[in-house]
């Protein structure tokens, strides 16, 4: 198991498995600690799955209403959809994230409307 540490997206992450040997499936550890909201984000070529292992947490998934997510509960997040979590609980949120194939930063997008609109002052 790697060390954790801050991603952009804006939780703590230690990876679980994350290997080119690899390459169907990774899986890290994610750490949203109290009052803490993820940016808007969307993963191209790849299908993420959370597995909520404690704390709960509010998840938005493309134009689904967003659902209340607590310990057990699954959420599935296709390719390219649109994607946040909020951890509105006085605990840490604590979730797998289990993506296919492998995760990789290249395969990150921001697309939070405060960083873009950020980058349109440029």
């Amino acid at each position: 198991m790697g060390d954790e540490y801050w991603f952009e997206e804006g939780c703590w992450i230690t990876e679980l498995s994350n290997s080119a040997d690899d390459p169907a499936l990774s899986i890290a550890r994610a750490r949203l600690p109290s009052g803490g909201t993820t940016r808007w984000h969307r993963l191209h070529g790849v299908i993420e799955r959370y597995v909520i292992l404690s704390g709960r947490g509010v998840v938005e998934v493309g134009d689904q209403p967003p659902r209340e997510v607590g310990e057990g509960d699954m959420v599935y997040i296709s390719a390219m959809q649109a994607q946040r979590i909020h951890n509105p609980g006085p605990d840490d949120l604590l979730f797998l994230a289990l993506c296919t194939p492998r995760f990789t930063p290249e395969a990150y997008e921001d697309i939070d409307p405060e960083r873009r609109a950020d980058h349109d002052e440029d």
